[in-house]
Order: C-alpha cells, then structure tokens, then sequence
C-alpha cells in the first residue's frame, strides 16, 4: 500500500499538470496584465515626479480602465484560444464558457498585477 500524498505534494502536482485551457486563460490574462499594468505604472510614476500631463491626476480613472481592459482582453483572448473539445468532429466550435473561463482567470490576475506595480515596482522607482 503507498503512503498518502502530503498536501504540499498533492498542490505540486496539480500545478504541475495544469488542463491546458487553464493555461492558456491565466497566461493571456497575465500577459495582457503586464502590459497594461507597465502603462499604468508609468503614468504612476511620471505623476509621481510631477509632470503635469493633460487632464490632471486621474490614476483612480486609469486604474478602473486597466481593470476593465485586462477583463475584456482576457475574456476575448481565451475565447479564441481555447476551444470546446472537438470529440469526433473537425470544427472547434467556442462558447460562452470559453470567454467566461477568460473572465474568472483575469480577476485575480489583474487584482495582484496592480499591486505588485503600485505597491512593490513603484517604490523602486520613484
């Protein structure tokens, strides 16, 4: 009889062996996340060192735009990356479910992308 997995072990190998489609909505969505949450730090940080840009202070404005971007972007990007599973057929055919894979893997991610940016990145910087 084989001894039971300890929870540390069973985590690494889950992670490990991650489905596919789960792959692919947390790496779109991170890779959409990076890329804005970079603009975002940087118009952070240039208003941080006082530059007068058009428009004033609206971080509270671009932070709720980059939120709202990186769940689009997330949601469209795993739409048309991760198709139903085509069982005996030659068409891959998307769903709903597909965009919505999209939308829950995006919320965390966009979430702790910003906070590494303002919190950890930011302080670096300026």
């Amino acid at each position: 009889m084989k001894a039971r997995r300890s929870w540390l072990e069973v985590r690494w190998r889950q992670f490990r062996n991650a489905p596919r489609p789960v792959v692919r909505a947390v790496g779109s969505s991170l890779v959409v996340a990076i890329i804005l949450g970079a603009a975002y730090l940087a118009y952070d940080v240039a208003l941080s060192r006082g530059a007068s840009l058009p428009g004033g202070d609206l971080r509270i404005g671009a932070a709720v735009l980059y939120v709202v971007a990186v769940l689009i972007a997330g949601s469209l990007i795993t739409w048309l990356i991760v198709p139903l599973p085509r069982g005996s057929g030659s068409r891959a055919t998307r769903t709903p479910w597909s965009a919505a894979l999209g939308l829950f893997a995006a919320i965390p991610i966009a979430y702790l992308v910003l906070v590494v940016a303002v919190q950890i990145v930011k302080p670096l910087l300026v």
